[in-house]
């Protein structure tokens, strides 16, 4: 297989359950990955690199594995709940693809400039966004500029140890761990053992395959009602209203097959098109609806605004967090972190 055709096929080789033979001449490359990340940390928690801690509690929502897991609707989840509670949090985002300079994230603000999920966080949130490399440094911009945030959200940057946290929450969604192995042999970005140290762990989708090391596990599972028309969100329809259509469905997402399994579940029949996550999409990407109506994803839908489509629908997607099987509830956890309380 040539090297580019290995590194296209390389995600669906990670996320089967044993290493496939194919990945073997990668093994060297991940024993090594593991040794760089085991010493990174090593040197932050010894303080021989130094972690910046803001004036704050940060909570980090991240994964060990590469690719989307749901961190964007938990993260929309926490941000409603911490709300509710009388907290004023703020977001902080690494902005994929959008630099490196730290700026705010407003409604308005272009995808290709701050990153596709931040935007979407800006819109949904109501609350103050931030990207930037350096998340310590966005996380300080955000609090000089809302000095009334109490708490900040990080939208991934479990690894980013520059950014001292009192919370993380590890995600993973159905596809698990994969074949348990480091990059690039594997999907994790850090060994499994990781998760021992984490405040919780949540699977979007039910239950993964994950030996989560003790710490509390929470399902997650995501649920959309109606769709949205992707050039005017007050216009709304129902599955019902689609049926018997030519629908074309696209997801640019980590895993696209849980956008299309949520379709299907809503009893539409459609064509699949999954994309890359973080698709840059252009009209010829969306060529094959011209003829019927397309469906998408909230974090596809801010990249495909302004692009001619005859008919396209949005799926906006709520986040339900069921307890832990001992009752113990994830927001509930979060908050004792928050006020320096350990959780029984």
């Amino acid at each position: 297989m040539s090297r580019g055709g290995l590194a296209q096929r390389l995600p669906r080789l990670w996320f089967r359950a044993r290493l496939s033979p194919l990945l073997l001449p990668l093994l060297p490359l991940s024993w090594l990955f593991r040794g760089i990340a085991a010493l990174r940390r090593f040197l932050y928690r010894k303080g021989i690199l130094a972690a910046v801690a803001l004036p704050v509690p940060v909570i980090v929502v991240g994964n060990l594995t590469v690719g989307g897991s749901g961190k964007t609707p938990l993260v929309l989840w926490l941000a409603e709940r911490l709300r509710a509670r009388g907290r004023h949090p703020g977001i902080v985002s690494r902005g994929y693809g959008g630099g490196e300079a730290v700026r705010p994230v407003l409604p308005d603000s272009a995808a290709a400039a701050v990153g596709d999920e931040p935007l979407l966080l800006a819109r949904r949130g109501g609350v103050p966004v931030f990207v930037g490399r350096d998340r310590a440094a966005a996380g300080k911009a955000l609090l000089a500029a809302h000095p009334e945030c109490d708490v900040l959200v990080s939208d991934d940057g479990l690894q980013h140890y520059r950014l001292a946290r009192r919370v993380e929450i590890a995600v993973f969604d159905r596809r698990g761990a994969g074949n348990g192995r480091l990059l690039p042999a594997g999907p994790l970005r850090e060994p499994l053992a990781r998760l021992a140290g984490v405040t919780a762990v949540v699977f979007n989708g039910g239950a993964a395959n994950v030996p989560a090391a003790g710490a509390p596990c929470f399902p997650m599972h995501l649920f959309g009602r109606r769709f949205t028309a992707l050039d005017d969100p007050r216009k709304t329809c129902s599955a019902e209203d689609l049926r018997g259509k030519n629908l074309h469905a696209l997801a640019g997402i980590g895993d696209p097959s849980r956008f299309f399994a949520q379709l299907a579940a809503m009893g539409l029949e459609f064509s699949a098109h999954p994309f890359p996550d973080h698709q840059a999409y252009g009209a010829d990407d969306l060529a094959f609806a011209r003829h019927g109506v397309l469906l998408m994803t909230e974090k596809d839908a801010v990249k495909c605004a302004g692009l001619a489509l005859s008919e396209a629908w949005v799926l906006p997607v709520e986040a339900c967090i069921d307890d832990a099987p001992d009752g113990s509830s994830l927001l509930d956890i979060i908050l004792e972190k928050l006020h320096g309380r350990t959780s029984a």
